[in-house]
């Protein structure tokens, strides 16, 4: 079975310096029937204006992941990680007892623009932990890359939830599959461009929840076609 959850359909805050759309319920968004799914918890699609950011906050127990799609994310932490996230890049940061961190757009002329992920962690308490890798776009190219795990396969980051991401960039008119265990749930988001998902639509930003579906055909629509494939316990 597969459930569009359509982009246009998601929360949304703007603040100026910060214009966010939630695939599911997060900050003054609220809804019940989308609090999550398996134990993916947020996805949110921000921009940041330049020079702009989050001020240090902090984190408990989630295991927390950035995607930038364009520009450039300066990431600060508690526990003395610094870097710079541009497209390509995965970073994961694990909460676990408590980090503080901050994300500014590193640049003073173009925005920022990435996903923020969360995923319930398989085990709560544990010490925080920051990784980052850089997965090339000839890597995900036509395939399902991945780029997160929770044991680290294939030199993907790890993640402490038993959960797969993966990555892939499609031209128009590729195809790719996908095969889940029946006792398994897969989320798929559209990041940009457009596919046929067992022949049905998703355009840019739109998710959906997939359960009992077998084999999974990716068709796309659009040139420069990116997809991001949760498949969680």
């Amino acid at each position: 079975m597969i459930t569009i959850r359509p982009a246009q359909e998601r929360g949304r805050a703007n603040f100026g310096w910060l214009d966010s759309k939630h695939t599911f319920s997060f900050g003054s968004y609220y809804d019940p029937n989308h609090m999550g799914f398996s134990n993916l918890r947020v996805i949110n699609e921000d921009k940041v204006q330049p020079s702009q950011g989050f001020g240090t906050h902090s984190h408990q127990n989630m295991e927390i992941i950035s995607y930038v799609l364009s520009g450039e994310l300066e990431h600060k932490d508690s526990v003395g990680n610094s870097s710079v996230i541009r497209p390509g890049d995965v970073q994961r940061m694990s909460a676990g007892t408590g980090i503080a961190h901050s994300e500014f757009n590193a640049s003073d002329a173009e925005p920022v623009h990435f996903l923020q992920i969360w995923i319930q962690p398989g085990q709560k308490g544990i010490k925080p932990s920051y990784e980052q890798k850089n997965f090339s776009e000839a890597e995900k190219q036509g395939k399902f890359k991945l780029v997160a795990s929770p044991d680290g396969r294939e030199d993907s980051v790890t993640i402490h939830q038993d959960a797969n991401l993966y990555a892939t960039v499609l031209h128009q008119g590729d195809r790719v599959t996908y095969n889940a265990d029946n006792d398994r749930s897969l989320w798929l988001q559209v990041v940009r461009g457009s596919a046929k998902i067992n022949g049905q639509t998703l355009e840019t930003g739109d998710g959906a929840a997939i359960t009992q579906e077998g084999e999974l055909e990716l068709v796309a629509i659009a040139d420069n076609t990116e997809i991001l494939l949760f498949d969680l316990a």
